[in-house]
């Protein structure tokens, strides 16, 4: 459907926990109080709400966490979105840790498409930065994914946060000196992934930390790769602008929420774990729709009502964030609990 700014809205972001097998600095570091179980919505509960979302014109879902694969029955829930009439591609953001454990799984369930997270390839940075993780299994991973999506095409991407990782390892106490993003570049160059680089939004713990200009970031990449082009294939459900560097299989993507915004074609909503509906992620505004699917309708008045206030959520969504000036954001939760 369309909202009051005629945006078509056709992408949910459906996060299934809040839990998470990292401690990333800027997202979750250690202190952080999980909800109970009975807290979230159940898998069930969220493949409903999907449902209605298909009615209303969602088409491409995005499973997220947390990490959605240390919810059980995530590669279940992935196969029951896919039977969703209406609903044409469902993928999943991962850190990858657990990735090799279910990647087939993930396959035979039908999964559309990959985004792995990872900020660095420096093993002991990347230990200081995810709060003790190891680089090895998302690496293998990586390799494992790519070349079994190759086979399905089921394409594979790397999410890296536009950090400077100099500042960043400095105050972790971690010696390391390089700027980090051209060393993600040889996963597009040697692997054939393509590599997204995001700036940080300020939300939650991610206020704490300054995110590299991505213009800055693109006069770079310009100079080190002069004959660097952009790439207007479609890539994904996002707003990535992609460039191509010559003899890479995969193509370098620049996610700029702060500078180079993109709220005028804007196609997403967000349901949290929690089953809040978020229209945008730098206001607090929103629906409940857990208390709609437990509140002891049943059948045609349940649905009639999940549709009605999703309808509306849709329809009110805000015509831009304003990230640019934290000081006029309403949202106050981490990013953890709202969904990545």
């Amino acid at each position: 459907m369309r909202d009051h700014l005629k945006r078509e809205i056709d992408y949910m972001r459906i996060s299934i926990t809040d839990r998470c097998n990292l401690r990333c600095r800027y997202c979750m570091p250690e202190g952080v109080t999980w909800v109970s179980m009975a807290e979230i919505l159940t898998l069930e509960e969220c493949a409903r709400i999907a449902a209605a979302g298909a009615k209303l014109g969602i088409r491409k879902i995005k499973v997220t966490g947390g990490e959605p694969l240390v919810r059980r029955g995530c590669c279940q829930f992935i196969r029951m979105l896919k039977e969703i009439p209406g609903i044409e591609k469902v993928t999943i953001t991962t850190n990858g840790i657990l990735l090799e454990q279910y990647l087939e799984e993930l396959m035979e369930a039908g999964i559309d498409g990959i985004n792995i997270s990872l900020d660095t390839l420096d093993p002991g940075l990347y230990q200081a930065l995810t709060g003790g993780g190891s680089l090895e299994p998302v690496l293998r991973a990586v390799k494992l994914a790519i070349r079994a999506g190759k086979d399905r095409q089921v394409p594979v991407k790397i999410n890296a946060v536009s950090l400077n990782l100099a500042d960043v390892a400095r105050q972790l106490g971690y010696a390391y000196d390089g700027p980090g993003w051209p060393e993600l570049l040889k996963l597009a160059g040697d692997y054939g992934a393509d590599v997204r680089f995001i700036e940080m939004m300020p939300v939650g713990y991610g206020k704490q930390y300054e995110s590299v200009d991505h213009r800055k970031l693109l006069s770079r990449l310009k100079a080190m790769y002069p004959g660097l082009e952009e790439d207007h294939r479609v890539h994904g459900n996002g707003p990535a602008v992609y460039y191509r560097i010559p003899g890479f299989e995969g193509s370098i993507g620049l996610i700029s929420a702060i500078h180079g915004k993109f709220c005028d074609s804007c196609n997403r909503v967000r349901l949290t774990s929690r089953g809040y509906l978020k229209s945008c992620l730098c206001y607090e505004d929103g629906a409940d729709l857990m208390s709609i699917l437990r509140s002891g309708d049943t059948g045609e008045e349940q649905e009639r009502k999940l549709l009605d206030t999703m309808r509306e959520t849709i329809w009110g969504k805000p015509g831009a964030h304003c990230f640019e000036h934290p000081e006029q954001m309403t949202e106050n939760e981490n990013m953890v609990r709202i969904g990545g």
